[in-house]
C-alpha cells in the first residue's frame, strides 16, 4: 500500500513522552500544525500586524489582503458561490450558535427543529436552547446499533411544521459518514432548512457545498492542521441575509446613532470586533498545504490505514467495536471487555501512545449503546503504520497489565 510522507513537517511529532517516541492518534480532537503553519503566524506577528479593514497604513492593508484571501481561498476550497457566503467564527462551535441564535427570530412555538442522535454535543445544545427560547419542539433521527442514522424515520419525522434539520457529516465519536445529499433532499421537500456540522468532513474529503445544497455548513480550523480558535460558517446568501446578527460591536456596522444602528452586509455583517488574524492567516497556510499534497491522497492514505488497524485490531479477543457503518471516515470506537477506557487510555499514555477515551462530547451516543464511553483512535496525514503497529503492541501489553 502507498503512504503519505509527510510526518517530517510536524516537529511536535518528534519527542518523546514518558520515555517513549509519541504516538498520537487524537487528530479528531485536534490535529498537528506543520512547520510552515507556525511560520506563518510568527511572520505574521513579526512583519505585518495591524488590525483588518480599518487601516489605510501599508500593514493594515497588508493584513488585510492577506486575511481576505483566505476568505477567498476557503470559498474556492468548498465550491461556495460567492465569497461573502463565507463568515469566519472561532470554530464549528460558534457556528451552529450564530445560526441557532438566529433562529430565535424566526420559529415560533408549534414549528420544529430536527436532529440527529449521532451529534457531539454543540450540534444539539444549541438547538435545544433554541427551542426552549421559541417554544419549538425538538425530534430525533435514530442511530442504529452500528452507529448509522435510521432515514427510514424521515418520513414520519419531517413535515411541513420541520424549520431546520441540524445533523453531522461525519460522527467524530464513531467516524460515520452521513449522506448528506439524501438528508438534505428529503429537508428541502417540506421547506426546511439544513445545518451541516462538516467538522470532521473537511480534513478528510472533499466538501462540494453547491453540490451538497446544504443551507449551512460548519468548519474549524484545527481539525484541518490549521490554528485553534477560527473557523467558518458557510451560508446561502439569502439564509445569512435572513437572520440577525449573533453580535453586535465594531466592523459588523454601517450607520451609527445613540438612538439605532444599521448593519454592514455581508460578510462583516456577523463578524462583530477584531478577528482571530493570525489564526485566520495561519489557516490559510494550511489550506495550501493540504491542498498541496491533495485531499484525495489524503483519503486514500487515511483509508488505508484504517483497514489496516482495523484488521490488526480484530484479531485482539477482548476487543469490542462500536460504530461499524459501511461509509466511515478515519475514526475506530472501540472497547476491551471487562476495562473502564480511562484505565486503558492511562496505561497507553504511559507508553507513548496519545487515544482519546470517554463520550467524545456525544453522550446521547454512549446512552443508545449503552455504555460509560469509548476508545478512539483517529489518523490524519501524518499517521505511518508503524504508528499503528506501536499502539498495537501498546495495546497488547495493556490488556495483559489490566486483565
Amino acid at each position: 500500500m502507498k503512504y503519505l510522507k509527510v510526518k517530517k513537517d510536524f516537529p511536535i511529532l518528534n519527542q518523546k513522552i514518558n520515555g517513549k517516541p509519541l504516538i498520537y492518534l487524537d487528530s479528531a480532537a485536534t490535529t498537528q500544525k506543520p512547520k510552515v503553519v507556525i511560520d506563518e503566524i510568527v511572520n505574521y506577528y513579526s512583519f505585518s500586524n495591524s488590525n483588518v479593514h480599518r487601516g489605510v497604513h501599508a500593514l493594515s492593508e497588508r493584513a488585510t489582503d492577506s486575511f481576505e484571501e483566505v476568505r477567498l481561498g476557503l470559498c474556492h476550497h468548498i465550491n461556495a458561490k460567492h465569497q461573502h457566503e463565507i463568515i469566519f467564527t472561532k470554530g464549528t462551535t460558534d457556528s451552529v450558535n450564530l445560526v441557532a441564535h438566529g433562529f430565535r427570530s424566526i420559529l415560533k412555538p408549534g414549528d420544529e427543529i430536527v436532529v440527529s442522535e449521532l451529534e457531539h454535543h454543540s450540534n444539539l445544545i444549541p438547538w435545544q436552547m433554541l427551542a426552549q427560547t421559541s417554544g419549538a419542539k425538538l425530534k430525533f433521527i435514530p442511530m442504529t446499533t452500528n452507529g448509522e442514522l435510521d432515514l427510514s424515520t424521515l418520513g414520519s419525522l419531517l413535515n411541513l411544521n420541520t424549520k431546520i434539520v441540524a445533523f453531522n457529516h461525519i460522527s467524530n465519536a464513531l467516524g460515520t459518514i452521513n449522506p448528506v445529499k439524501k438528508i438534505t433532499s428529503a429537508a428541502h421537500s417540506v421547506g426546511a432548512c439544513v445545518f451541516v456540522d462538516g467538522a470532521q468532513a473537511l480534513p478528510h474529503m472533499r466538501v462540494d457545498v453547491q453540490n451538497l445544497d446544504v443551507d449551512f455548513y460548519a468548519g474549524s480550523a484545527h481539525k484541518m492542521y490549521g490554528p485553534t480558535g477560527v473557523g467558518l460558517l458557510y451560508g446561502k446568501s439569502a439564509w445569512l441575509e435572513k437572520i440577525p446578527p449573533y453580535q453586535g460591536g465594531g466592523e459588523m456596522i454601517a450607520e451609527v446613532s445613540m438612538e439605532k444602528s444599521s448593519y454592514a452586509g455581508l460578510p462583516h455583517k456577523f463578524e462583530a470586533g477584531t478577528p482571530n488574524i493570525e489564526g485566520v492567516i495561519g489557516w490559510g497556510t494550511a489550506l495550501n498545504w493540504l491542498n498541496d499534497i491533495g485531499i484525495e491522497n489524503i483519503k486514500t492514505h487515511e483509508d488505508n490505514l484504517l483497514n489496516y488497524a482495523l484488521e490488526l485490531l480484530k484479531e485482539i479477543p477482548d476487543v469490542v467495536f462500536y460504530g461499524t457503518a459501511k461509509e466511515r471516515a478515519a475514526v475506530i470506537s472501540f472497547g476491551l471487555k471487562g476495562t473502564h477506557p480511562y484505565d486503558a487510555g492511562v496505561l497507553l499514555d504511559q507508553m507513548g501512545i496519545a487515544v482519546r477515551t470517554g463520550h467524545h462530547c456525544a453522550q446521547p451516543i454512549m446512552t443508545c449503546l449503552q455504555i460509560p464511553g469509548t476508545i478512539r483512535i483517529s489518523l490524519a496525514a501524518y499517521t505511518i503504520q508503524d504508528d499503528i503497529d506501536k499502539f498495537i503492541e501498546a495495546l497488547k501489553k495493556t490488556i495483559l497489565l489490566l486483565n
